[in-house]
């Protein structure tokens, strides 16, 4: 039986012992002896430090604002695998969506990874207290309208609110996550947050659910259960939301309701009719007809929840979307979950902090304190928080700086921890693909969910050959430094619903720096893929043009062999490539030497016609071979 060869652990195991015999052979005296000892425990400290390191690789040291893509760069896996690990697990997530804390230890934990929170003593900087049973009230419910795009959506909230927001939306498309509150004939209110409908804003939409107490999912009922009405339902259904479905267009002509509770049915969604759990309504959005009976349903739902919140607290809720305004500065759009907030509170939002210098409602109309489940509009925050962050009233200014700086740190920490290196494994990837290619992005936006939501979609874009870096996202116009910025580092600027200040646009013309404009999130994926599709190198392809068969051979002197030929099909042109063929193997490639027809020179002889033809360098042709003629076209790449 052959021996097992020795690892190079063992090789060394086995000098080692060697050297230590040979050395206790040789000089017996106490200096050789302390030598010995003292080389013995350096290299028993090496072996810990050594295993101690091993140890620390497998520890992930992260904040808790770690997005999907970040932790597969930290762990040095991709994020598809993160994202379907995810998947297996119930949380549905896209790329740039934040993991919480315990999301991440479990993700980490299928790969083999421990999580280290270096944000816990900042976490924990704001103490909860739990509120007193005698201060809870009951609180009006946030309801998230969500669905496909173009199922009606903001027609619904149009009709509730009785104003028109499609005709401000760019394309007839919600780009915007809105929140309004609305007051119902009984004079019970209702926040409604209205979710985009198309692919790219999933992480908005998945926000949507994460805050809300109801999720009424649109279907239209001219229409199906289309993919984005399915990852509706997930997000809600991985949030436990519960959920009212509104079939809309039941006016329209071709309004089949039945077939949409046959396809919820389907998904295992068994609405009341159906003899199932959940609630459904048809509606028609444009008609305003039974828009109170799902109203109606919306309350019985919000009764069962007993919801109840403290006003007599400090403010705390979500950021729902942040945006810069040339006049006003940063301007956020808030939720108050719990809590009153009032004019002249310090806020901490993320990593930003301000005291709150004006407050309105949805209509622009001033308040001075806004109660629990109540939307409102603020000024003062010194940036813009991301959407979906957290927001606390702190009772000390300093303090408030204090932790906004140190979660600054930890963000910068961050993005240097996940900031990729390049591997000899990713060289040699790169150089085996031959033409890899990469393609850098900054992107800016008028709010945040849409940055978001847009650089999710061009993270998708990357292939294997073309990688899509999106190296800087921040809300508000295009200025200088984002110019050189993408001067450094050979990127083009993405301007969804902002324009370049004059003097970015004039150091852009001078840098010869391209800013692409947008104001619909399709047409901006589209011209990106377009552009890498450019990026490609093309494939050439052969296409044969034509067929010609040898009659006659003749030689001539001083000229070599020349054939007396038919064209059988296409047309053979004076400079087509082309192949001789003998009883279907290809005998010689080459070009033609010329081609005549009679004994005038022609430029090209078409199918049915007889030509004489000589071959360059090539003489052995013979009676019955085939001539094949064929050119070389470049067929562009498809991503």
């Amino acid at each position: 039986m052959p021996k097992a060869p020795l690892t190079e652990e063992e090789v060394q195991k086995q000098i080692k012992e060697t050297l230590a015999r040979l050395a206790d052979r040789g000089n017996k005296s106490k200096g050789a002896k302390y030598r010995r000892e003292k080389r013995d425990l350096v290299s028993e400290r090496k072996q810990v430090q050594m295993e101690q390191d091993e140890l620390e690789k497998q520890i992930l040291k992260v904040t808790e604002f770690v997005t999907a893509n970040e932790l597969s760069k930290m762990m040095g896996v991709g994020v598809t695998d993160v994202i379907s690990t995810c998947m297996s697990l119930g949380m549905f997530v896209s790329i740039n969506q934040r993991l919480d804390a315990e999301a991440l230890a479990i993700v980490a934990e299928e790969f083999g990874f421990k999580v280290e929170f270096i944000s816990a003593e900042v976490s924990e900087a704001i103490k909860e207290v739990p509120d007193n049973e005698e201060d809870l009230v009951s609180r009006s419910p946030i309801v998230t309208v969500m669905g496909h795009v173009d199922h009606g959506k903001t027609s619904l909230l149009d009709y509730v609110r009785k104003a028109n927001v499609i005709a401000g939306e760019a394309g007839g498309i919600t780009q915007h996550i809105g929140a309004y509150s609305v007051e119902i004939e009984d004079g019970r209110h209702i926040t409604f947050l209205d979710t985009p409908g198309h692919e790219a804003f999933t992480a908005m939409r998945a926000r949507g659910a994460k805050v809300t107490d109801i999720a009424i999912i649109v279907i239209a009922a001219d229409d199906s259960v289309m993919p984005q009405t399915i990852e509706a339902i997930n997000h809600a259904q991985a949030a436990n939301v519960p959920m009212v479905f509104a079939i809309n267009k039941v006016d329209k002509p071709g309004a089949n309701p039945e077939k949409i509770k046959e396809q919820l049915a389907g998904m295992n969604i068994l609405v009341e009719d159906w003899g199932g759990k959940f609630q459904c309504q048809e509606i028609s959005a444009k008609q305003g007809l039974n828009i109170n009976l799902l109203l109606e349903k919306v309350l019985l739902e919000a009764e069962l929840l007993e919801l109840k919140a403290n006003p007599k607290r400090n403010a705390s809720g979500t950021i729902i979307e942040s945006t810069l305004d040339k006049g006003r500065g940063y301007v956020s759009t808030i939720l108050v979950h719990n809590g009153t907030l009032r004019v002249g509170d310090v806020l901490l939002a993320g990593a930003h902090t301000g005291r709150v210098k004006a407050m309105f409602n949805e209509r622009g109309g001033a308040l001075k304190e806004a109660g629990p489940a109540t939307p409102v509009v603020i000024l003062g925050l010194s940036g813009a928080p991301q959407a979906g962050d957290l927001f606390n009233v702190m009772n000390d200014e300093r303090e408030a700086r204090d932790i906004a700086t140190k979660r600054t740190q930890l963000q910068r920490e961050q993005g240097l921890r996940t900031h990729k290196h390049i591997t000899l494994d990713e060289i040699g990837r790169r150089i085996a693909i031959g033409d890899f290619k990469e393609l850098n992005v900054i992107v800016k936006g008028d709010v945040d969910g849409s940055i978001e939501a847009l650089s999710d979609s061009l993270l998708k874009l990357s292939t294997p050959q073309i990688q899509v870096n999106i190296i800087h996202k921040s809300v508000g116009a295009v200025t200088e430094s984002d110019v050189l910025l993408a001067s450094a580092s050979n990127a083009i600027v993405v301007a969804f619903q902002v324009r370049p200040s004059p003097a970015a646009r004039r150091l852009a013309e001078q840098e010869e720096i391209e800013i692409r404009q947008y104001s619909i999130i399709y047409n901006a994926i589209e011209e990106v893929k377009a552009a890498m599709e450019g990026m490609l190198s093309p494939e050439i392809e052969e296409k044969v043009v034509c067929n010609i068969e040898i009659r006659d051979v003749f030689k001539i002197t001083k000229v070599g062999t020349v054939a007396g030929c038919m064209v059988l099909d296409g047309k053979v042109h004076r400079n087509t490539k082309i192949r001789l063929i003998r009883d279907g193997i290809v005998i010689y490639n080459g070009m033609l030497g010329s081609l005549k027809r009679f004994k005038d020179d022609v430029k090209e002889v078409a199918a049915g016609f007889e030509c004489g033809l000589n071959i360059e360098n090539f003489n052995d042709m013979k009676v019955g071979d085939i001539i094949e003629g064929y050119e070389e076209v470049e067929v562009k790449k498809k991503l």
